[in-house]
């Protein structure tokens, strides 16, 4: 490649510009980030008896979404509830104030 006057080729941005995404994408998953929302859709329907454990995701500049994502009892199944049902906003309060105590 010949350069004339301190130009930089555009290939040769593009090929830095590729390579720093990759390395950026591994080192925040590799930290244990999502760099998406991991709910596609969410359950509305009450199965609180079924849930082994709940982790609840804040919204971040990932997802803009807060995402409750349950574990269920015998599968080990991971289910991302709907923050605005009413027995999902139960667990939460019941999970809050069971720390508090």
């Amino acid at each position: 490649m010949k350069m004339t006057s301190g130009k930089i080729p555009i290939g040769s941005l593009l090929v830095l510009l590729v390579l720093l995404t990759i390395t950026e994408g591994r080192s925040l998953r590799g930290l244990g980030m999502e760099l998406r929302c991991r709910c596609i859709q969410t359950e509305s329907r009450q199965i609180g008896r079924h849930i082994g454990m709940v982790e609840i995701i804040t919204a971040n500049s990932h997802c803009e979404e807060t995402e409750i994502i349950a574990t269920l009892k015998r599968t080990g199944q991971e289910v991302c509830l709907d923050a605005d049902a009413p027995w999902v906003k139960n667990v939460i309060e019941r999970m809050i104030s069971s720390r508090r105590h």
